[in-house]
């Protein structure tokens, strides 16, 4: 049960169209780097996630995205690139009032 007055620090807003739209672009022009040591990466990525910031969620599925098409992602890595792909879904979807494949395909295509 959440109490209301943590509802605050528990629970944000999801993001307005304007700031999908700068998302989407933050995604096509994503050039960041990757640690290549597994455990340090997963363990920033699963607090990136845990944040609640949407361009976090961007990094970490870019970042994974880019070591799967090099062929090196381990089990823990596709959990948070799926994970990732799917809060992303939801917010691209509910900010910009599309279907979650619609979404999908947007961010697919950054």
């Amino acid at each position: 049960m959440l109490r209301e007055e943590d509802l605050a620090e528990t629970v944000r807003k999801p993001i307005s169209a304007k700031e999908a739209k700068q998302l989407l672009k933050h995604m096509d022009g994503w050039d960041g780097k990757v640690k290549k040591e597994w455990k340090s990466r997963a363990n920033a990525n699963q607090v990136a996630m845990d944040g609640g910031d949407a361009f976090a969620y961007a990094d970490v599925y870019k970042g994974l995205s880019k070591l799967e098409a090099e062929g090196t992602l381990r089990a823990t890595d596709r959990e948070h690139m799926k994970k990732s792909l799917t809060l992303l879904v939801e917010e691209v979807s509910c900010a910009l009032g599309e279907t979650p494949e619609q979404a999908r395909d947007q961010i697919a295509r950054e």
